[in-house]
């Protein structure tokens, strides 16, 4: 039984009711024992609000402040103990007592007027875990299951993702302005995350797999810099990485096209997008299945996953928001406790 940290988020975000909502399926999801780390009177409102279980198991990790915190403001009693749960589970899982965390969103501006200026929560994990090379990533498991259009407009239309290992895209750049991302990638930026991408598409497919990960790594200029008249960076930067990785023994192609490099990853043709920055992967994979979709900070010597959606001020605590994205961020931890080892103690909950 792999023993699952699942963090509050921010109390007046989505993140305690989607919990709430979750919690029968999660309970049903094999080998997972989920706890949740946060303030236990905030999940129990939130499990009265979504009609479940108001005993769920709470490991009480932050000071009763947050309890006076309003739905769907900005509050550094919030970012507070959102970080506070953030940095207990971290603890508990490089000491072993949980196998894998799983975090419900947080809001930057909230944790900023707490003092603590992060740019969000993969550089929170890399500060603590002491990782240097590390990376954000989106996925969508495989498996020839249906992507369902989660929206009122969408109608029964449903997308499919071809190869049974699901689609990653990793990020060179993450959360930074537009104007910064130029110098931030290089060729040693742009290899690195090529190495992560394939790294982990290996742990997915396992060693039994008939060929190695296939890898699209994106431009950064429309039509892929159209032979430098769009600029140089494909031929100075992108290019000469993606040969490197080649040398390497990785599959890698690219620089491809962003507006159509997708396409061929839904169809199979990659295991894996590198993208140069935060929207290029982003709005890609989210239209493929934004409810499906997980985050997952590589590059760190402990699991950690993710919903791929924020804190929806704008639906908190109205009983509405969809737990889909956490329900898959758990089953793709579990998952990837399945190719380490793990602890299974659990701490004592509050």
């Amino acid at each position: 039984m792999k023993t699952i940290a699942i963090t509050l988020g921010d109390a007046a975000g989505i993140g305690p009711e989607i919990i709430a909502a979750a919690w029968e399926q999660l309970q049903a999801i094999p080998d997972c024992k989920p706890i949740i780390y946060g303030h236990p009177e905030i999940l129990r409102r939130a499990a009265k609000l979504r009609n479940a279980p108001t005993n769920i198991e709470c490991l009480s990790c932050c000071s009763d402040d947050v309890l006076s915190v309003p739905p769907g403001v900005i509050d550094a009693r919030a970012g507070r103990s959102a970080y506070q749960a953030v940095c207990r589970s971290i603890d508990d899982a490089k000491a072993g007592v949980v196998d894998a965390i799983v975090t419900a969103p947080i809001h930057k501006a909230a944790l900023h007027q707490a003092g603590y200026l992060y740019p969000g929560h993969t550089e929170i994990f890399a500060e603590q875990c002491g990782a240097d090379n590390f990376a954000m990533m989106l996925y969508l498991g495989g498996n020839g299951i249906p992507i369902q259009r989660e929206t009122p407009d969408a109608g029964n239309l449903a997308l499919e993702i071809a190869s049974p290992y699901g689609l990653a895209v990793v990020h060179v750049t993450l959360h930074t302005a537009m104007r910064t991302i130029f110098e931030q990638i290089t060729v040693e930026s742009v290899l690195a995350k090529i190495r992560l991408a394939a790294g982990f598409m290996r742990r997915i497919m396992g060693q039994d797999a008939s060929r190695l990960p296939q890898i699209g790594v994106c431009s950064l200029n429309p039509h892929a810099g159209e032979e430098g008249l769009f600029g140089d960076e494909e031929i100075r930067i992108i290019q000469p990485a993606i040969q490197k990785a080649l040398a390497e023994g990785l599959q890698v192609a690219g620089p491809k096209p962003a507006d159509t490099i997708m396409l061929d990853a839904r169809e199979g043709r990659y295991d894996a997008v590198v993208a140069m920055f935060h929207d290029q992967g982003h709005i890609a994979l989210k239209l493929l299945g934004m409810y499906r979709a997980v985050n997952i900070t590589l590059g760190l010597p402990i699991i950690r996953t993710s919903v791929a959606h924020g804190t929806a001020f704008d639906k908190a605590w109205q009983g509405i928001a969809s737990p889909g994205s956490l329900i898959e961020a758990v089953r793709v931890a579990v998952r990837l406790t399945k190719t380490s080892s793990g602890p299974s103690a659990v701490p004592n909950a509050g």
